[in-house]
């Protein structure tokens, strides 16, 4: 694995406006970053990335079938207890799960620091799925028609075919899918947009829903704003809040299927870093984690991260690094819960870049990777998405 500069697109921008990628700058900065990529060996993806993800990812539903048939692991889950009936039902029905990202520290093969380790398991709401599946393949082509890579090289991308094919699957038949997020918040609804077409291209008549906009009518099924009855939606609305609303209490008897399903609110939850090294401890790609206040985390030392159990872009997380603080904790609203401790283990540093490899499971397949850069430890929201290739 390799960090090489490259010259720009002069049209990159233009296109990406085009196209509808409206989420590549933030307060001012880059977001999509192709003043560099990522390049990789043959190896390193199949047996450094591709083969882990498929592991934890088996390790993970080994957890859930678990998870449902114990109230002790549901109560370290923070799944609410009048709820756990509705998420543990949603796994033994085969309740379909589309896709989900692992976020790893992966510095490549044979240089000595070791095999990719799992940060965590974005199972329920991740991002970034269009600049991974669509963006970043376009930078490809255009870079081996400009001459800067060879014709041969490659990327580790199936994501857009695996998602359309994943959709035919989940609904054989077509039909009518609703799709909800945030109207308003501008990287929400650019996902779900996407989706929304990868669904058209699967046969699929897709419906979007503001999430503000979802009611509920007299006879306990839910709605759209056209007073549409929901059948299948997709939403792009954490488990974790969806459980706590209040409308969270219809949703065992509105005879609706949901994407993601509620049993992956088990796996959307930083708890399972603990779990799994419980179950799995030594396995190379896990970091030695547990609950903060388990005796247990004293073999930690005095370096470790904190993490709540339900956090995104790195909100909350605080890096302890010999007993003190080593970065600033940024604020999302997270800390109020329970926390996990997990072994301090940097990102790997290329040219003063921090960079973590996001590997996607459609269905349980591994569908391609995303990287993520950025100059602190920790990946946050504005952290720059770079490009990647095979050369062998």
């Amino acid at each position: 694995m390799e960090r090489l500069r490259f010259d720009p697109r002069t049209d990159w921008d233009a296109k990406a406006e085009e196209l509808g990628f409206t989420w590549r700058h933030t307060d001012g900065k880059p977001y999509w970053d192709e003043t560099a990529a990522y390049a990789f060996s043959l190896a390193e993806i199949e047996d450094g990335i591709e083969a882990p993800t498929e592991e934890l990812h088996g390790l993970c539903l080994e957890l859930v079938n678990e998870a449902v048939q114990s109230e002790r692991l549901m109560e370290q889950l923070d799944i609410p207890e009048t709820m756990r009936d509705y998420v543990a039902d949603s796994w033994k029905r085969g309740d379909p799960s589309l896709y989900g990202r692992f976020d790893f520290a992966y510095a490549g093969l044979g240089d000595g620091k070791g095999p990719a380790k799992l940060y965590e398991y974005n199972a329920d709401t991740p991002t970034s799925i269009y600049e991974t599946a669509v963006f970043q393949w376009l930078w490809l082509e255009d870079q081996i028609k400009a001459g800067a890579l060879p014709a041969d090289a490659d990327q580790f991308n199936s994501l857009h075919e695996k998602l359309v094919d994943r959709f035919r699957a989940i609904f054989p038949d077509g039909g009518f899918v609703h799709f909800a997020s945030d109207a308003d918040f501008v990287e929400d609804r650019q996902t779900v947009r996407f989706l929304e077409d990868l669904a058209r291209q699967a046969g699929l008549d897709p419906q979007f829903v503001a999430i503000d906009q979802i009611g509920l009518n007299a006879d306990g099924r839910f709605v759209d704003h056209e007073n549409w009855i929901i059948q299948a939606m997709f939403k792009l609305y954490p488990w974790e809040q969806m459980l706590r609303d209040d409308y969270a209490a219809p949703l065992p008897t509105a005879d609706v299927t949901v994407l993601e399903p509620a049993w992956k609110s088990i796996l959307s939850n930083k708890a399972i870093l603990p779990l799994l090294w419980d179950r799995h401890a030594g396995h190379p790609n896990l970091l030695e984690s547990y609950f903060e206040g388990d005796p247990a985390e004293a073999a930690l030392g005095s370096s470790y991260v904190r993490k709540p159990l339900f956090s995104r872009e790195g909100d909350n997380v605080e890096l302890i690094d010999q007993g003190v603080s080593a970065a600033e904790v940024v604020d999302g609203g997270y800390g109020e819960g329970r926390y996990i401790r997990q072994a301090l283990c940097d990102p790997p540093l290329f040219d003063g870049n921090h960079v973590i490899v996001g590997s996607w499971v459609v269905g349980t397949e591994p569908a391609g990777i995303s990287l993520r850069e950025d100059t602190g430890r920790i990946t946050r929201n504005t952290s720059r998405f770079v490009p990647h290739f095979i050369r062998d």
